[in-house]
Formats: C-alpha cells, sequence, structure tokens
C-alpha cells in the first residue's frame, strides 16, 4: 500500500478543542501527582510519582507538538504551551525550536542531526563503555538526561550547529527557564522540590529513554563528511526512521510519539490525529518485541554501530 499523499492529509488541522484536551490532561495529572506527593502519607507519594511520571512524558509530548505549532491552531497558543511544557519537561523552549526543526530537516545524515551525532561510530574508552553497557541493561536512564543536556543546553556544542540570532535566542532560553528554576525551587525549597518531584523525574526519564533512542538508533543512516549534500525528503526519511506500536491507550496520551514515521512523512500533521492516515509505515514494530530484542545487545553497541553491521533488524 503506498502512502497517502500531503494532499490527502490536508484535512487533518491542528485543532484547539484537542490542544487544551491535552494540555489539561497534562495539567491534571501533574496537579494530582504534586497533591499526593506533598501529602505527607507514604503510599499517596509513591502513587503521585506515577502520575507526575506519566506527567513529565505527557509535558516532553506536548513541547514536542507546540514546537511544531500542531497543538493548537494559532502561533501565540502554541508558543504559550512550549514554553510551559518545556519548562517543565527541563528543556527551554527556543533550544528545541532550533534543534528539532534541525533534526527534521538532516533527518538521515547522522553528522549534520545534532540529535544523532554524538552517536556517529568511534572508538569508546572504555569508562564510556562499561557506563553505557550498565545503564542500557539496568534502565538507568542516562540517556534521556544525557539528550538534554548535550541537544539543549550546551551552549559551546550549540554554536556549531546553529546561526548567531539562533543562539541568542537559545541564551535567552536558557537564562529565562535557570531563572525560573531558582524561583521555584526558593518557593518550595532545594529539598521538598527533590522529595517531592526527582523520582517521577527519574521515572519519566526510563519511560523516555527507550522511546527516544528507538526512533532513529541502531539504523543505517548517511555520513556528510565535508561534502555538500542535500536534505532528504519528508517520504524518504520513513526508511531512517522506526516507529513502535504502544498499547492504544499510552498511545493516544503521549499523542502518538509512537508513530515516529508518520510524524516524519507528515510533520505536519498534529500527533493526536497521526494514526487516522490510515498507512503502516514499514519500520514500525512491536514494543515489547523491539525492547526485549534492543536489551539483548550491549548498550555500546545498540547506540554506536547499526543493523547493517549487527543483524539487529526489527
Amino acid at each position: 500500500m503506498s502512502p497517502p499523499e500531503l494532499t490527502d492529509v490536508r484535512h487533518l488541522q491542528p485543532r484547539d478543542t484537542a490542544g487544551w484536551l491535552f494540555f489539561g490532561l497534562a495539567c491534571g495529572a501533574t496537579a494530582v501527582g504534586a497533591g499526593l506527593a506533598l501529602s505527607g502519607s507514604l503510599g499517596a507519594w509513591a502513587i503521585g510519582q506515577l502520575f507526575l511520571a506519566l506527567a513529565f512524558v505527557q509535558w516532553f509530548v506536548l513541547l514536542h507538538e507546540a514546537g511544531h505549532h500542531t497543538l493548537f491552531r494559532t502561533r501565540a497558543l502554541n508558543r504559550a504551551a512550549g514554553w510551559i511544557a518545556g519548562f517543565i519537561a527541563l528543556i527551554p523552549y527556543p533550544s528545541w525550536q532550533r534543534i528539532h526543526a534541525r533534526h527534521h530537516r538532516w533527518t538521515g545524515w547522522q553528522d549534520l542531526d545534532a540529535t544523532t551525532a554524538s552517536l556517529v561510530a568511534r572508538p569508546l574508552a572504555s569508562w564510556e563503555r562499561l557506563l553505557v553497557d550498565a545503564a542500557w541493561k539496568t534502565g538507568f536512564p542516562l540517556f534521556s538526561l544525557i539528550y538534554r543536556v548535550s541537544n539543549y543546553w550546551h551552549l559551546r556544542r550549540l554554536a556549531a550547529y546553529l546561526r548567531a540570532a539562533e543562539l541568542g535566542q537559545v541564551k535567552f532560553g536558557i537564562v529565562v527557564s535557570l531563572a525560573g528554576y531558582v524561583v521555584l525551587a526558593a518557593a518550595v525549597g532545594p529539598l521538598a522540590l527533590v522529595k517531592a518531584f526527582a523520582v517521577g523525574r527519574l521515572l519519566a526519564f526510563a519511560i523516555e529513554d527507550p522511546l527516544l533512542l528507538s526512533q532513529h538508533t541502531h539504523i543505517p543512516q548517511r555520513l556528510a563528511g565535508a561534502a555538500r549534500v542535500r536534505p532528504f525528503g519528508s517520504f524518504e526519511q520513513q526508511a531512517f526512521t522506526r516507529s513502535l506500536r504502544l498499547p492504544a491507550v499510552f498511545s493516544r496520551l503521549i499523542l502518538h510519539f509512537d508513530a515516529h514515521e508518520l510524524h516524519h512523512m507528515y510533520v505536519r500533521v498534529p500527533g493526536y490525529d497521526l494514526r487516522r492516515i490510515g498507512y503502516q509505515p514499514g519500520n514500525e514494530v512491536d514494543w515489547w518485541t523491539w525492547l526485549k530484542r534492543a536489551k539483548a545487545l550491549p548498550g555500546s553497541i545498540f547506540l554506536f554501530q547499526n543493523r547493517g553491521q549487527t543483524g539487529f533488524d526489527l
């Protein structure tokens, strides 16, 4: 079955009602989780961490949608939602906008895409191999943390990918975000903040790790080097992208963030409408099947090699 043409999905446009629904769900889950976490009861605190973990994943996905201007109809609402979602997801909104836009432009060229360039094959120091292998084997959420720091906070690294005007916007976003965290810590108290939210944050990272790494990792990609190359078109990017099939309810809650091939092919379609396209891409795989197979590989192999080298082909 051939994928629908872009003109065939023009009716799938952002809707404010859907945007407010998912924004409200994230707010509600955050409020419930925070209330339980601060209640003083150990049992309520534990349940609160589960609510917070789900909410933090939702905020990350809302940041993704708002950055594409596909959560709400208007740019102003998307921008406001993006700043809020980015603050909670620990990613400054201007950093996300600039780097994620570059990701979509250069998907398939591993060394030109800032989010994948650090995974270009290279000799690893012994400590790097041990750390990566241990984190991947145990499920410790190292990769979501590194993903944030290196791609959205590391100004020296970002300067290599952005123009001066873009870098200025990124610096502004980082300063505003840091100021917000300082104010929040002063108002609540640093220890109280850690006690209430740290475990939920780590659980969210643990959920995001396989979601993020499933999308482009261990798939053969091109290297541009010093050559001038053209970006791959949106339909061409399917070959460099993988999708997971999550349980339907969870997929819906995270705006079908698992349907990553469809997102790259139809980038202007809101996440909450992706499954309405009615096309199943070739690299889509059941999430549990993929996770078991991927976890059987050492992390250093999974991250820095591809299926052409290992035979791991899902």
